[in-house]
């Protein structure tokens, strides 16, 4: 009688473990409600609390820009102000490319990547957006707690106030990693028929069908085929929200890990990112019309 009461409650106990990982597998996967708040963005910040994730993600090497550009300021629709980094194009230009961030927010190495964009494409004025506020990590466990600090409306509200700064005429793309490849998505939602192109690197898609169906322009998605979070499954579903949402995506998926494009990690692959890099400026340089 007692070994059996030991059964039971043993496969009780198993059966509550086996309920809980499924009710946080579902948190971070499951298709949204109609509630559109950003719910992919905000699924991807709990991996915040994933040692697993972190762990992945060694801290950036040391590194300074010392290239053209400058601090900016903006206002936001919540009242408060935003901040950037931008580099204008070498002529008056009303094309305007938001780049966003990885988890370690706008460092230098963000500064260096916009410069490149702003480099290959003269024509058009490069803003690095700063999702955290002035933020910047150096390590892992700082990455994790200021992507978990993240609120859906102040990203949007910084988000909205980029796009209020580069004005009502002008034509938006977006570029993001990780973190900043979910929200390069969300901001070419945002930015309505102003939008042109969006480029989102492993970051988590928005699975909002009706959502999707708001965008007024295609997506190239980059992924990495040994990405753990955001993986094939992912992208897959991802591939078929869109096509129920009548919209074009173009899914480019390297024998990789995840942040497989950043040179910090230990991950990085020179040539996978040498390739996607390519493969973005060109299909940027499309939707902007731009000149090399």
């Amino acid at each position: 009688m007692f070994t059996k009461k030991l059964l039971t409650l043993g496969a009780a106990l198993l059966s509550l473990s086996f309920s809980a990982s499924a009710q946080q597998m579902a948190s971070c996967c499951a298709r949204p409600a109609a509630n559109l708040s950003a719910s992919a963005t905000e699924a991807f910040a709990m991996l915040a609390t994933n040692k697993d994730f972190s762990g992945g993600h060694d801290a950036p090497l040391p590194f300074v820009y010392e290239g053209a550009g400058k601090e900016i300021t903006f206002k936001t629709p919540d009242g408060s102000t935003g901040k950037g980094f931008e580099i204008k194009s070498a002529k008056s230009s009303n094309k305007y490319l938001f780049v966003i961030h990885e988890w370690w927010g706008l460092n230098d190495y963000i500064k260096k990547e916009a410069a490149t964009f702003a480099a290959e494409m003269p024509d058009v004025n490069v803003i690095a957006v700063d999702l955290y506020d002035g933020k910047i990590a150096t390590t892992p466990e700082e990455a994790g707690k200021y992507m978990g600090e993240v609120k859906t409306e102040r990203a949007v509200a910084i988000l909205k106030g980029a796009q209020m700064y580069a004005g009502p005429k002008a034509q938006f793309a977006s570029i993001g990693w990780c973190f900043g490849g979910g929200w390069s998505l969300q901001e070419a939602l945002l930015g309505g028929k102003q939008t042109v192109g969006c480029v989102m690197y492993y970051g988590m898609p928005e699975k909002d069908v009706a959502k999707l169906k708001t965008l007024n322009s295609d997506v190239l998605g980059i992924f990495a085929s040994q990405d753990k979070w955001i993986n094939p499954e992912v992208v897959a579903q991802f591939k078929k929200d869109m096509t129920a949402a009548g919209k074009s995506v173009t899914i480019e998926s390297y024998d990789a890990d995840h942040a497989f494009a950043n040179p910090s990690n230990p991950k990085y692959k020179k040539d996978d990112a040498a390739k996607a890099h390519a493969h973005a400026l060109a299909y940027l340089r499309g939707r902007f019309k731009s000149k090399s």
